[in-house]
């Protein structure tokens, strides 16, 4: 077994040539659709702490990235500098070649699923058209057809049927299906997805990834997917990057969820442990806030 990449400080590599076993036939050469070079971030909140530092990665077209670690780690903070919206300390982020910018159209973004009031106007339809370009001020501008572009992604999602309901009145898997829907709408190259599955249940987790999933197998859109919870994702994750304690590891799900492996990043004794068809990670130390799991110290990874 290969070791997964490792880093810490500044001395931290990316794997950058590894290609995802689930990518489009014939795309080996082609160029990585995000690739991040030589990253490091600190806190966002003038704190001055390093998050982490000498972070390379390519994530190819096609490719799934599961992004682990507690709280705090620096895993949103990543996606926000993908985004645009939080300067890196030090390194470059491209996207399909070009430096990252803040409202690139080819990046669609899941947040967590938060509850709108149940006073909001807003239909379902409503929500998933704002992901179509060409917007003013919140709401899409009328064009030739957009209503049919919206009518299907509300199918693609799962959502014909609630289409024209106020978004208030939704639950919360209907209200995440269309904050998917609307991060679709542009069919983008890569899909940042900022632990899209909090607070659903089971039934609207294996819901919503299936339809992430399906947009990196038809559309070959690179997925990078912030979790706390890798089991509900475990069967279509290509690699893995954990955070944790300023330091990284990058690798296959079978090099990177060991024992050994985690134990090393965290600087103490942390067991990974079968149940069934679901990873347990117990003994995650509290050194610094972080995600539980699971009940007390036992965690699910």
């Amino acid at each position: 077994m290969t070791a997964p990449a490792a880093g810490a400080g500044g001395s931290g590599s990316g794997d950058s040539s590894a290609r995802s076993a689930h990518s489009p036939a014939g795309g080996g050469s082609a160029s990585p659709v995000l690739q991040v070079r030589g990253a490091a971030l600190t806190r966002p909140d003038g704190g001055g702490r390093e998050l982490w530092s000498g972070l390379d990665l390519d994530v190819h077209a096609g490719e799934f990235i599961a992004v682990l670690g507690p709280s705090g780690s620096g895993k949103t903070t990543l996606l926000r500098s993908i985004l645009g919206l939080q300067e890196l300390s030090a390194g470059e982020i491209r996207i399909e070649g070009a430096v990252a910018t803040r409202g690139n159209p080819r990046i669609g973004y899941i947040p967590q699923q938060r509850p709108y009031p149940a006073d909001t106007a807003m239909r379902a339809r409503d929500v998933v058209a704002l992901g179509l370009q060409g917007r003013r001020f919140g709401l899409p501008l009328p064009q030739r057809g957009q209503h049919e572009r919206v009518d299907a992604m509300l199918a693609e999602v799962g959502a014909a049927h609630y289409g024209d309901r106020r978004v208030g009145t939704l639950s919360g898997g209907e209200q995440q299906r269309l904050r998917v829907g609307q991060a679709l709408m542009d069919r983008p190259a890569l899909l940042l997805c900022d632990e899209p599955l909090s607070n659903l249940d089971l039934a609207n987790q294996q819901g919503v990834t299936e339809i992430i999933d399906r947009q990196r197998r038809d559309h070959g859109a690179a997925v990078l997917f912030v979790t706390h919870d890798i089991n509900p994702i475990l069967g279509r994750v290509d690699r893995i990057l954990y955070i944790a304690g300023g330091r990284f590891m990058l690798g296959t799900p079978d090099e990177v969820l060991q024992t050994r492996v985690l134990t090393d990043l965290y600087g103490a004794p942390v067991f990974v442990l079968r149940a069934g068809d679901r990873l347990i990670v117990v003994g995650v130390p509290d050194v610094e806030p972080h995600h539980d799991h699971g009940p007390e110290h036992g965690s699910v990874a």
